[in-house]
């Protein structure tokens, strides 16, 4: 498809992607679409009255948020899709008004693009667990019994989940490291990241009902980058018998950007065979994976970053579809705006793995960055980027960039 918009080249947002964001303009948190290094100001447009044909409410533009649009439903949803594609690829209103409507997204300040409510996350790649069991249980099997049969998870903090770019403070905390024999209190000195993406819910639920595993696409609006920053020497004291809590919950990154599950469509892909087979209510048919690329760079402080790891969404061994029929199977119910993550995502080698607790054997093995610098975990001032794009022949949609620096 051609537009009348330039896209640069290997821009993560081509037509073929048009993620949506919030960002600030004119002092107001304003609705967007990303296209090329453009922001289509969906506030204005509605203004504009370019949505008049379209069967929802285009007042829902004015909030601060996208919740109210998402909450539109699939229709509403794909009709604004199809109509902001036919605008690019032919001189009509959104033409006629690109003045008012169009914003250099480079030079914008972006913010949270949704309200969350809750947050979930899952434990679904079957490498990060394997690895971390050799870790922590090395004489034993990496698995747990249960890992193969459910998709692991927990409740995090949806309010310490924070945009690309917010500075991420050193935690404090107990732990208890191996050479004392009581523990202590301090800063966290094995500080770590997770290379997680995380969907999010776009049709709710109510209280008592389940999804089953065939409908559940149907309540996802889209997906994002995440990082679930991750203090290892405090969830290592304190994990059991109850799993992560400061470790955890002291901060989370995502990317401004919602890509959705209609421009992730064409990047269907088969999952890993799950052995053995699960229970009927987990059981699905077709391909619920994605071909999504994912890089992991560090920048130390006035320095040059280091591509740490590459792996690929595809590695998943529980899908998204499994993960919310699990979540909802008791009578939990969802809804618009609740981010479920991922879990860390892990390949098959140490150039694939999405943690340095894994890339370094436990701190035992740094990891090698540019100008001679080495890394086992975190130190303040490294800048940690997060990139996920998919690339099919000629068509590539991407995520952007989810960045954190860790502040003393």
């Amino acid at each position: 498809m051609n537009t009348w918009i330039t896209i640069p080249n290997n821009s993560d947002f081509t037509i073929h992607n048009l993620p949506y964001g919030v960002f600030i303009r004119d002092n107001k948190p304003t609705p967007g679409i990303a296209i090329g290094d453009s922001i289509i100001d969906l506030n204005a447009a509605a203004k504009c009255g370019l949505f008049k044909s379209l069967e929802f409410n285009s007042n829902v533009f004015e909030s601060d948020v996208l919740n109210d649009f998402i909450a539109c439903g699939k229709d509403a949803w794909s009709s604004l899709r199809s109509f902001i594609t036919t605008e690019l690829t032919s001189q009509g209103e959104l033409f006629e008004n690109k003045d008012k409507i169009l914003v250099d997204r480079k030079s914008t300040q972006m913010c949270l693009p949704i309200q969350i409510g809750d947050y979930t996350d899952f434990y679904s790649s079957i490498e990060h667990a394997t690895n971390l069991g050799k870790l922590f249980r090395p004489n034993s099997e990496p698995l747990l019994p249960n890992w193969r049969h459910i998709p692991v998870g927990y409740h995090g903090r949806a309010s310490s989940i924070v945009i690309s770019g917010t500075p991420i403070r050193r935690p404090q905390g107990q732990m208890k490291p191996p050479s004392e024999e009581k523990p202590i209190f301090g800063h966290s000195k094995r500080l770590d990241i997770e290379l997680e993406m995380a969907y999010i819910i776009g049709s709710p639920t109510k209280l008592g009902e389940s999804i089953a595993v065939e409908d559940a696409e149907d309540h996802i609006f889209g997906k994002v980058i995440f990082n679930d920053w991750s203090a290892r020497d405090i969830q290592g004291w304190e994990y059991v018998p109850l799993g992560p809590f400061l470790g955890k919950n002291f901060a989370s990154t995502i990317s401004p950007w919602i890509v959705t599950m209609e421009a992730l469509e064409p990047f269907r892909c088969e999952s890993i065979k799950q052995d053995p087979p699960v229970l009927p209510y987990l059981q699905y048919d077709g391909n619920k994976n994605f071909d999504i690329q994912l890089e992991v760079g560090i920048t130390p402080q006035e320095e040059e970053e280091t591509v740490i790891s590459r792996s690929n969404f595809k590695f998943m061994y529980w899908n998204m579809a499994q993960q919310l029929a699990h979540h909802t199977v008791n009578g939990c119910n969802v809804n618009v705006g609740d981010v479920m993550a991922s879990g860390t995502i892990s390949g098959r080698d140490a150039n694939s793995y999405g943690s340095l607790i894994e890339i370094s054997k436990g701190g035992k093995e740094p990891i090698q960055l540019k100008n001679n610098k080495e890394r086992t975990f975190l130190e303040d001032g490294d800048s940690v980027t997060i990139r996920a794009w998919c690339q099919k022949g000629d068509i590539r949609i991407g995520f952007g960039e989810c960045e954190g620096t860790i502040k003393s």
